[in-house]
């Protein structure tokens, strides 16, 4: 309760209550949502184990399927030049000289994929509101009927009085996150193993991108036979799958933590510390409510001090906790006074920064290196080797992106991610095949980690309880700062002639700077956060040496040995 009244006076918990909460490395969506219906579980270890594992295995499958499938965007791409997608755009020059795709052309489609890739981002605020307020079975429904119209869209494209391509394929982007980010929660069926869950689904949605690359080998491989349209009708299935998944399988609230249930059994009431709290109290344990509530509570104890998963949460959330650094580092203050603090200003330049970087790479790969490389044909076989890449790294990189989570510092996380991003941002200026494949693979091993290091940073330093509307912020603000790829594309292909040198070195230069400040600040702030935490401890010790007194009483106590002067 002491811990309950420091956060609702603003102030943050010391560094013993904060080791008592358990930590989620994803967040938890459930504060705002109403009380559980009578059978609704509230806990994980509530669930019989095959049903959490069925639940996981059916999450990883239909995020495989609609998470990211935008992304395949650079697969999908040849297929719509194929069919003549705005080919309509283009000059009688450039139909005469038979170019690939021409100017008008190839900033249309770029502009189809730039309008998806800032709607999956500026959606994800939206998502988290949802999922706070509804439950991930809401959110999820919601996903299926973007996904349905995206993929009606698209397969009638040619037939409608509009761009339905741009409309099609932004409903798809629409829906992957409702669909993907509700299957955040699992991540608490099995607690100690929250990191790999939350990697396996992150892994999931880079695989997605390969929905795209299969429907473009068959395609091939039918000579143009299976057309987008008879594609995208097949594709309505995926929605509906997800639906029946839903309604018959997947959990109704998101499970909560450990940590979660022992908050409400020690404060089942809203924490809003008032001057008459302690009177107010004492008159609602004369209720006769009062002691059903207290029953409730009891039986909620019982099972958790009975519950294998639930010691092995506690465990684990310890063990997470103390590797991270710099977790609880904003706990217990609202999102307008983390939003205004420099953790959240620099994590959000970075990201806005290595989205940008990250989306202008999948949509013009094959222009870019058709520059570099004065080759078309070594172009298309750098583009052929990314469309293989890209999902087969999001399943390469699932089992490391746990291990570094789970086991090693946020800090060290964070400099992983500078270093790998320079090194990328370095082979794009190669005008080498060699350098060509090895910036794809540094790629798409470094697109699932940051997404996953993104999240997990953000439930670390903000907490639980404003993860939804914090981490939303961040991606819809790097969303919408992607628009700017437009522009990015107007000089590359304008004012520098389609050398894409000066636009990649002038990310790079700015993603190197913004994210050694920002590895700086957090390195800075963890080594703090211990100081203080062997100081906590050191009270603590202190404390013990008086059994059954309160802070106080010791500092008068040893007052004359300088205690509490930290």
């Amino acid at each position: 309760m002491e811990t309950m009244d420091r956060w609702s006076r603003g102030q943050s918990p010391t560094g013993s209550e904060r080791r008592k909460l358990s930590f989620n490395p994803v967040g938890e969506w459930v504060p705002a949502i109403p009380p559980k219906a009578q059978g609704e579980p509230s806990g994980a270890f509530e669930v019989g184990r095959t049903k959490r594992i069925l639940q996981v295995c059916i999450a990883v499958v239909y995020c495989l399927l609609a998470a990211g499938i935008v992304f395949g965007f650079a697969a999908l791409k040849p297929v719509l030049v194929e069919e003549g997608v705005y080919r309509e755009t283009c000059t009688a020059e450039e139909l005469e000289e038979e170019v690939y795709t021409c100017y008008e052309q190839e900033l249309r489609l770029n502009l189809m994929f730039t309008v998806a890739a800032v709607s999956t981002n500026v959606c994800a605020l939206p998502v988290g509101t949802v999922l706070d307020r509804y439950g991930p079975r809401v959110a999820s429904f919601i996903g299926v009927v973007f996904l349905t119209i995206g993929a009606l869209a698209m397969a009638f494209a040619e037939d409608l009085p509009f761009d339905a391509y741009v409309v099609g394929y932004l409903f798809l982007a629409l829906g992957g996150p409702f669909v993907f980010i509700s299957s955040f929660q699992l991540s608490n069926t099995f607690p100690p193993h929250s990191g790999l869950i939350l990697a396996l689904l992150t892994g999931a949605f880079d695989t997605s991108s390969a929905v795209f690359l299969i429907y473009r080998l068959i395609y091939q491989s039918t000579s143009g036979s299976f057309t987008p349209k008879k594609f995208f009708l097949v594709y309505l299935v995926v929605p509906a799958l997800i639906l029946l998944a839903q309604v018959f399988v997947m959990p109704g609230h998101s499970y909560k933590t450990v940590g979660e249930l022992v908050k409400e059994t020690e404060d089942p009431a809203p924490a809003v510390h008032r001057p008459n709290d302690d009177f107010e109290d004492e008159s609602r344990r004369a209720r006769p409510g009062h002691h059903h509530r207290s029953s409730s509570t009891s039986e909620t104890t019982n099972l958790l001090n009975q519950s294998k998963d639930a010691q092995n949460q506690n465990q684990a959330s310890e063990t997470q906790a103390a590797n991270s650094g710099i977790w609880g580092a904003l706990h217990g203050r609202t999102a307008l006074q983390q939003i205004a603090t420099p953790w959240f200003l620099l994590i959000t330049l970075f990201t806005v920064i290595q989205m940008l970087r990250i989306n202008y790479f999948v949509a013009t790969i094959r222009t870019q290196y058709t520059s570099l490389l004065h080759s078309p044909t070594r172009a298309i076989q750098i583009n052929d080797f990314f469309d293989v890449a890209l999902p087969l790294g999001g399943v390469i990189a699932v089992p490391f992106i746990g291990l570094v989570l789970d086991h090693t510092s946020t800090p060290f996380v964070l400099g992983l991610l500078v270093t790998i991003a320079t090194a990328i941002g370095v082979l794009g200026l190669i005008p080498e095949m060699w350098a060509g494949y090895a910036n794809v693979c540094l790629f798409v091993l470094y697109r699932p980690l940051y997404y996953t290091a993104i999240s997990d940073y953000s439930a670390k330093v903000f907490g639980f309880a404003t993860f939804g509307k914090v981490y939303g912020l961040i991606i819809c603000l790097a969303g919408l700062f992607n628009f700017s790829q437009a522009g990015l594309d107007t000089l590359t292909h304008g004012t520098f002639g389609n050398d894409p040198v000066p636009v990649n070195a002038g990310l790079l230069l700015a993603a190197l700077v913004v994210g050694v400040v920002l590895v700086g600040y957090v390195g800075r702030k963890s080594y703090t956060m211990g100081r203080e935490k062997l100081e906590v401890e050191a009270e603590e010790a202190r404390e013990r040496v008086v059994p059954g007194g309160d802070r106080e009483a010791v500092e008068r106590v040893h007052g004359h040995e300088g205690y509490g002067s930290a």
